[in-house]
C-alpha cells in the first residue's frame, strides 16, 4: 500500500511539473516523436537519453550549450525551472 500511495504522489508531481512545459512548441521544430533535426542542425533528440535532454535543455537555459540554436532555444526554455525541464526530459528520449 505504501509504495502505490507513494508511486502516485509521484506521478502527481511529475504530471504537475510537466504542465508548465508546451511540448506542442518542440514538436513544431523536433517532430511528433521527437524524430527529427530541428531546422536540420540539431540531434535526434528522441535518441538522446534522459540525462542528456535535460542538461541540454539546462544548458540552453543557462547559454552554456549548443552552437547554431543556442539563441533560439534560449528563448525557447528560458521562462522554465530546471526542475520543470528534468521532468520533461524524463518524458521524451531514451
Amino acid at each position: 500500500m505504501k509504495i502505490i500511495v507513494t508511486s502516485i504522489v509521484a506521478l502527481a508531481a511529475t504530471t504537475a511539473l510537466m504542465a508548465g512545459v508546451n511540448a506542442g512548441a518542440c514538436k513544431g521544430c523536433h517532430g511528433q516523436n521527437f524524430e527529427k533535426k530541428a531546422l536540420g542542425k540539431s540531434q535526434v533528440v528522441a535518441h538522446m537519453s534522459h540525462a542528456d535532454i535535460a542538461t541540454a535543455l539546462k544548458g540552453y537555459k543557462a547559454g552554456t550549450y549548443g552552437k547554431a540554436m543556442k539563441g533560439l532555444m534560449k528563448g525557447q526554455v528560458a521562462k522554465y525551472s530546471d526542475a520543470e525541464l528534468d521532468a520533461f526530459a524524463k518524458t521524451i528520449g531514451k
